[in-house]
């Protein structure tokens, strides 16, 4: 089988359902926020139409003087060169106010549309941000950043260059539709009539357009988690030689993207070829009847003149109509797929609503207090009826230092996932101190713990900042935690020690290296319950050797879960429960459990004859 055929298939394309009113709903209250910027910008599109649809008239007016054709009343008794020169004045005034305005306009529309796109980016972050983990285990990576960047960017055209510049075409249509009804019916109908396929055309396109559209921005997407996969697992690509068949993959999505695109460009392009037919139509109808109506002396030269610049007049706002009416089906493709992400329900909720300016808040910082933790009846799965955790029933007491053992995928992880609420439950209740963990505020629950997981997280910044991670501690604080911690003198070996700057992920650090500042981290928030998820497995003998310490005094008078491979880092605690299947199979010390010759001690004898 070559590479290609083993090349899965994205996700069945979704169509469009949300009506384009609903989604300009979602809208309005974005537009409310900027909605000063956005009156005066309406205003000034009047002005704008009116200078537009006079200079016809202007120049029917001159054909008029020249050919001494009937001509307006402020005309009238003068000469050709008096003439000449009013109506070179009135054409230069319309050009003055179309230039001056224009450019106001455009700039104002331009603002309100940067500045929604930013508060719709903000909000969507925030949503994410709050969203349960089970979000993102089933979401790419890739596909939510093409969320936030891409598709947001085409919101603010949907405004800017979309919205506004609709109305701005149909109100010039609609003064230049009144202007040729006060010179000439007739010819005024025949625009008119021939507005009306070309309306039914562009519609059937654009509907087309948006279809193609969205199907191409959802290849966008998987192009981009694609891209982010491969270059989050550069080093896996490279040392397992998948380099041709990981291009070959991204190729073959590149393709089915180059695809759908080239489908919008047919149906836009289909609405400017159609337009650019319609309106040599139109000038020909115009000079087909105008000759006809000159024949019978009901029109003159002048006016004719008039109605043929009106035929490119008419027709030039609906040329942008056209394009803008695409720029908007874009921007409401991509608000259908941002409007998807915010429409994502928040799993994990407070028990009440609390107000932005409360959330703002600044509460204590810490909760040092050892706390009761107890497991009651929990069931637990990451797919509805596929569970990890049946019935698990323990009770942690305060100050009880506890370690979670089992074989791999027993749901020790698990355990410490759902105490932190980044899961919810599927039956039963987690109690702390007696509460039910889900009548709690997150926050209030998260500060009376810390976890330090295997593979400590570092952002882009400094040693200190990700200590600190953005709370306002002192520095003497942060040196302290780095002290209690032993991890003082790694620091000190860093080039510019708490101020040494980090790349991405600490890319600039080694594993073990993380992890120490994973350690300081946790301890300068001082938690009555701490946690570690194999927090040792990345350090060598000597630096384990000081973190554990570290680790006696840290974890005194604090309720401690641990979670360990290696079975003789955890003898001394106080009781080890021993999980299997996600059921509690063995519970007690190391020596009980030994006694019992159970799961424990064979998975104890097993490491013994490995090392």
């Amino acid at each position: 089988m070559t590479p290609a055929s083993s090349i899965p298939e994205t996700e069945p394309q979704r169509q469009p359902k949300q009506t384009d009113l609903r989604l300009f709903k979602l809208l309005i209250p974005y537009a409310k926020q900027n909605k000063k910027l956005l009156s005066i910008s309406l205003v000034l599109l009047l002005p704008l139409a009116i200078a537009g649809s006079v200079q016809p008239i202007i120049i029917g007016q001159a054909v008029a003087l020249a050919k001494q054709e009937p001509v307006m009343s402020f005309l009238q008794g003068r000469s050709l060169l008096e003439g000449a020169r009013v109506l070179m004045g009135l054409l230069a005034a319309t050009l003055l106010v179309q230039l001056s305005l224009s450019g106001f306009q455009g700039y104002l529309v331009q603002v309100v549309g940067q500045r929604i796109t930013a508060s719709i980016r903000n909000d969507l972050f925030d949503h994410v941000t709050s969203l349960a983990t089970r979000f993102f285990d089933r979401t790419p990576v890739g596909r939510l950043i093409t969320r936030l960047t891409s598709d947001v960017d085409a919101l603010g055209d949907v405004f800017s260059t979309g919205t506004i510049g609709i109305i701005s075409d149909l109100l010039t249509m609609l003064v230049t539709i009144i202007a040729m009804a006060l010179f000439e019916w007739k010819l005024t109908i025949l625009l008119v009539l021939l507005l009306l396929p070309i309306t039914w055309l562009i519609i059937f396109f654009q509907g087309r357009y948006r279809i193609s559209n969205y199907a191409a921005r959802e290849e966008l997407s998987a192009l981009n988690s694609t891209l982010q996969e491969n270059i989050v697992g550069i080093n896996v690509v490279q040392l397992f030689r998948r380099e041709q068949f990981n291009s070959q993959l991204f190729r073959t999505i590149n393709l089915r993207y180059m695809t759908e695109v080239d489908k919008t460009i047919f149906y836009d392009s289909a609405v400017s070829a159609t337009l650019e037919w319609v309106s040599l139509a139109a000038i020909g109808g115009v000079l087909w009847l105008g000759s006809i109506l000159i024949l019978r002396q009901e029109v003159n030269f002048s006016i004719l003149t008039t109605f043929i610049l009106y035929a490119q007049t008419l027709f030039n706002p609906l040329r942008q109509f056209a394009e803008r009416f695409t720029t908007v089906q874009a921007g409401l493709t991509a608000l259908e797929r941002v409007s998807n992400i915010l429409n994502e329900p928040v799993e994990i909720r407070d028990p009440e609503l609390l107000s932005y300016a409360s959330l703002k808040t600044s509460p204590p910082r810490s909760d040092s207090t050892p706390g009761t933790i107890q497991f009651d009846h929990v069931w637990f799965g990451y797919k509805p009826d596929e569970f990890v955790l049946r019935d698990l029933n323990f009770t942690i007491h305060p100050g009880e230092k506890v370690a979670l053992v089992g074989p791999t995928g027993a749901g020790k992880s698990s355990i410490i996932r759902l105490l932190c609420r980044l899961y919810e439950v599927s039956k039963g209740r987690i109690l702390l101190d007696g509460q039910d963990i889900r009548d709690m505020p997150q926050g209030e629950l998260r500060r009376r713990m810390a976890v330090v997981l295997q593979d400590g997280f570092l952002f882009a910044g400094d040693v200190k900042g990700n200590i600190s991670l953005g709370e306002s501690y002192s520095m003497a604080e942060i040196q302290a935690a780095a002290q209690q911690t032993n991890v003082d003198q790694f620091i000190a070996k860093l080039p510019q020690g708490y101020d040494t700057p980090l790349r991405q992920r600490g890319t600039n650090l080694s594993g073990g290296e993380k992890q120490l500042l994973a350690f300081a981290r946790a301890a300068i928030r001082n938690p009555g319950i701490l946690v570690l998820d194999e927090a040792t497995a990345n350090l060598d003998v000597g630096t384990e050797s000081s973190i554990q310490q570290a680790l006696e005094t840290l974890l005194v008078d604090r309720t401690a879960i641990i979670i360990a491979h290696r079975l003789s880092t955890i003898r001394n605690v106080d009781r080890i429960l021993v999980l299997k299947q996600g059921h509690l199979a063995e519970s007690g010390t190391h020596e009980e459990l030994l006694e019992q010759d159970g799961l424990y001690s064979s998975l104890y004898r097993l490491q013994m004859l490995e090392t």
